[in-house]
């Protein structure tokens, strides 16, 4: 599959010991908050979780937050500088996770209940081969809970500094069923910043 490109880890390692501050001042964490609190609950205490590029462990963290520690958590990112910052903030909330310093393409053999990717595919040169990647690592059945970025001029300024992409929720729906996935809800972020840059989709493993 097409690796995401590859001057990201570099910045991304640049950027770590200021990423969680930053994101959490512009609502990104309250914002994974409600969307992964936005369906039904249902008991996800044993639940095996994979963050796929998990950067300082937001979402894995709001999953926490919501859920309570799961049977088992992995975060997935290629910046061992993130992962420290990731794994350290789930450690703050009584959850040991194993870290991975790979790409998603690297991840083979494992298989999970619950997936979260916030602002990953946007980093790939072929983002429908990412995702079916994705769906490698998912159970039948399994809840992949993706944030994307949207268009919007916010993202332009953005996109100057991480020359990601941008997707329309029907792209992103098509990709998903493409990729072995059935779209079940789509989710608009409230508030702040996420708001103007992101949207959710949550999808289950077909």
């Amino acid at each position: 599959m097409s690796h995401a490109r590859s001057d990201l880890n570099d910045r991304y390692s640049a950027a770590a010991p200021k990423w969680s501050d930053k994101m959490r001042m512009l609502g990104y964490y309250d914002g994974y908050l409600g969307f992964l609190s936005d369906r039904q609950r249902s008991d996800a205490s044993g639940a095996e979780v994979i963050d796929i590029g998990t950067g300082t462990g937001a979402m894995a963290e709001a999953w926490v937050a919501i859920h309570g520690a799961p049977g088992r958590m992995v975060l997935l990112d290629p910046s061992p500088a993130m992962l420290t910052v990731a794994k350290t903030a789930l450690l703050r909330r009584d959850v040991i996770a194993e870290t991975r310093e790979a790409g998603l393409e690297s991840t083979e053999g494992d298989r999970f209940d619950v997936l979260l990717a916030a602002h990953v595919i946007e980093h790939f040169d072929a983002p429908l081969e990412a995702l079916r990647a994705m769906r490698r690592l998912a159970r039948p059945g399994a809840r992949l809970w993706l944030a994307v970025s949207k268009p919007h001029w916010c993202n332009v300024i953005i996109w100057l500094q991480w020359r990601h992409r941008t997707f329309q929720p029907s792209e992103v729906g098509k990709l998903l069923t493409a990729a072995g996935f059935e779209v079940e809800a789509h989710y608009a972020f409230p508030s702040g910043p996420p708001s103007r840059t992101s949207f959710g989709v949550l999808a289950r493993a077909v």
